[in-house]
């Protein structure tokens, strides 16, 4: 075999492995593409679940409220009524991020160039920390709803303090997880034990597939 042959024999080698690398990559993106489609894909019931929960909840609560505010607010138990409205307002908002998760969850298209997947995910997983950040500011309300005008005039410090301690510790976990609750922090074991399941697991998973093809592709971007 002279130098020519080998080189064309060399040749023709280096084009299979260029071709058999190209369709590995392609296999690799669409495989990807197809488990990213169903991981997010699970995530659609408890979504829809959470949300028409939401509805009920903020409906229901809406109407009560309206009444109480339009018919006998001056009757009223203000403690309650200004505890009940914030966790409703609170709700509320959480509601409508639901609803855009829920639209662009259905938008992720198995076709879609992953730059785009990438997108949409990275916006499902700053709205779930935001929903769960408006969530946790309702603890402080949860212990101020009982709360009564009574309160003013029959109680003594003991009673005062044990109020506003739980109270005041609620206002600092809701504060302290406000600002805390980040993506740096998801390998925290206190992140964990708040972010697991189906709304969240699927969610990394899925991120994580794509960085995993996005490497790959750079490691081959001469093939």
């Amino acid at each position: 075999m002279n130098e020519l042959e080998l080189k064309k024999l060399w040749q023709a080698t280096q084009d299979k492995l260029e071709e058999s690398l190209v369709v590995n990559k392609k296999h690799t993106e669409d495989i990807t593409r197809m488990k990213v489609h169903n991981l997010v894909g699970s995530m659609k019931p408890v979504k829809i679940f959470t949300l028409l929960v939401g509805l009920l909840w903020v409906g229901i609560g809406g109407i009560a409220l309206s009444s109480v505010y339009v018919n006998s607010f001056s009757g009223a138990n203000k403690f309650f009524l200004f505890s009940a409205s914030i966790q409703v307002l609170l709700t509320a908002m959480a509601v409508f991020v639901y609803l855009y998760q829920l639209i662009t969850i259905y938008q992720v298209d198995i076709t879609d160039p992953i730059i785009r997947t990438q997108e949409k995910l990275a916006s499902l997983k700053m709205s779930t920390l935001w929903i769960t950040r408006l969530l946790f500011l309702q603890l402080p309300v949860w212990t101020t709803f009982w709360w009564n005008e009574t309160m003013l005039t029959d109680w003594n410090i003991g009673q005062w303090a044990v109020a506003l301690f739980f109270t005041g510790s609620f206002s600092v976990i809701a504060i302290w997880l406000w600002f805390n609750l980040t993506y740096e922090n998801r390998n925290k074991k206190w992140f964990q034990r708040i972010f697991s399941g189906k709304e969240w697991t699927p969610l990394l998973k899925s991120m994580e597939l794509l960085a995993q093809v996005e490497d790959y592709k750079g490691q081959h971007a001469g093939a």
